[in-house]
C-alpha cells in the first residue's frame, strides 16, 4: 500500500482528507500537535488498521520510519480568531514547518502538496481571482501573520522544487465548508449557524455587501485529491465560484433555520477582504474538476451536522485555549 502523510490531521480538512484516502486504498499516516485541531474528528479512525496517529508539531525535526510516497501539508491556522491569537506559531508552521516537511519529502523521495489559501490575494484589486494574480496584501497588519506564512509557503515550495526537483503541488483553497468545522472559530458559516441556533442576532462585519464564495468538502477534497496526481506544480485555485454578499448569506441561514433573528452590523476587522470569488478555469482545464454540491444541499448537510452538537458544545464561546503552546 502506498503510505501518506497528512499533517494538521484532527482539523476540519485534514480529517476529511484522512478519510479520503482511506476509502481510497492508503496507508494514512495522521499528524497533529491539537492546538487548533480536534481528536474527536478522527477518532472513529483510531482503531483503522490503515491508520496511524503521531501527536508531533511539525515546526520541530518531523521523522518518519519506512518509506513515505505522499505529504499533504496542512498544519496550520485558518481562523482569524485563531491566528490573531497565535500569529507566533502560525509564521513557524508556515515556514519551519514547510521547510520541515519539504525536507521530510526529500528524503524520502516524496510528492509533497502545500495547502495554500485564498489569502495570498489579500483584498484583491482584480475580481475573479486567478493564480497569475500576484495579490494585495498588507504584510505588516494583523491578517499578515496568515498571509504570509502562506505566501512564503508557496515561495519555499517552489524553491525545492526548482533546486531540489522536488515533486510539489500547490493548492489555493478558497473558503470551504461543511460538517466537523468548529462553531466559534470567527468563520461565517459557524458564526452565523450558532448565532441562529442560540438565538442569538445574527452579526454582519461592514455594511454586509461583501462577498464569499462557499465550496463543500467534499468538492474541495476531489478538487485536492486531482490535484495531488496531476503533473502541474504551479498553484491552482480550488473553490465554487458561485458568489454572493455577507448580506444575502445572513438571510439564506435565517431561511435555513426557521429563525427570526435581526441582522446586527459591527466594523469591518482591519484588512478584511471585500471581494472573493476563485477563476477556477485552471482546474477546470488541468483536473477535469468543478463543483457539485449545491450551496442549498451543502447549507442543509452542515446546518444538520451543528444541530447535532450537543447543548454544552453550542453554547461554548471559547472552543481553544493555546496556553501550553505558547512559549515564552
Amino acid at each position: 500500500m502506498k503510505r501518506v502523510l497528512i499533517t494538521g490531521a484532527a482539523g476540519f480538512l485534514g480529517s476529511h482528507l484522512c478519510d479520503k484516502f482511506i476509502d481510497e486504498g492508503f496507508q494514512v499516516i495522521g499528524m497533529d500537535n491539537f492546538i487548533t485541531g480536534d481528536l474527536k474528528n478522527i477518532n472513529h479512525l483510531l482503531h483503522h488498521p490503515h491508520f496511524q496517529l503521531i501527536e508531533h508539531d511539525v515546526t520541530e525535526f518531523v521523522k518518519i520510519e519506512g518509506e513515505l510516497h505522499y505529504i499533504l501539508h496542512f498544519a496550520s491556522p485558518a481562523s482569524p480568531i485563531d491566528y490573531l491569537k497565535i500569529p507566533i506559531q502560525t509564521l513557524k508552521v508556515g515556514s519551519l514547518g514547510t521547510h520541515n516537511l519539504l525536507g521530510l519529502a526529500k528524503a524520502k523521495k516524496a510528492r509533497i502538496l502545500i495547502a495554500s489559501t485564498s489569502e495570498v490575494y489579500g483584498d484583491p484589486l482584480v475580481h475573479p481571482q486567478s493564480e497569475d494574480y500576484y495579490g494585495n496584501v498588507n504584510t505588516i497588519g494583523p491578517r499578515g501573520v496568515y498571509d504570509e506564512a502562506k505566501r512564503f509557503q508557496e515561495s519555499i515550495t517552489m524553491a525545492y522544487h526548482r533546486f531540489h526537483g522536488l515533486e510539489t503541488r500547490i493548492v489555493r483553497i478558497f473558503n470551504t465548508y461543511g460538517p466537523r468545522m468548529r462553531l466559534n472559530d470567527g468563520r461565517v458559516i459557524p458564526a452565523f449557524i450558532g448565532q441562529a441556533l442560540r438565538g442569538e442576532n445574527l452579526t454582519i462585519f461592514g455594511d454586509g455587501l461583501q462577498t464569499r464564495s462557499f465550496c463543500y468538502i467534499t468538492d474541495q477534497i476531489e478538487g485536492i485529491f486531482k490535484l495531488l496526481f496531476s503533473n502541474y506544480t504551479y498553484p491552482v485555485n480550488i473553490g465554487n465560484p458561485s458568489e454572493i454578499t455577507i448580506k444575502d448569506f445572513a438571510d439564506e441561514i435565517i431561511k435555513l433555520t426557521g429563525t427570526n433573528q435581526k441582522e446586527i452590523y459591527k466594523e469591518l476587522p482591519k484588512d478584511d477582504p471585500l471581494q472573493r470569488q476563485p477563476d477556477i478555469s485552471l482546474a477546470k482545464k488541468l483536473l477535469n474538476w468543478e463543483p457539485k454540491v449545491s450551496r442549498e444541499e451543502g447549507m442543509f448537510k452542515t446546518y444538520q451536522y451543528f444541530k447535532s452538537l450537543s447543548k454544552e458544545e453550542l453554547h461554548k464561546s471559547e472552543h481553544k485555549d493555546f496556553t501550553k503552546h505558547i512559549k515564552i
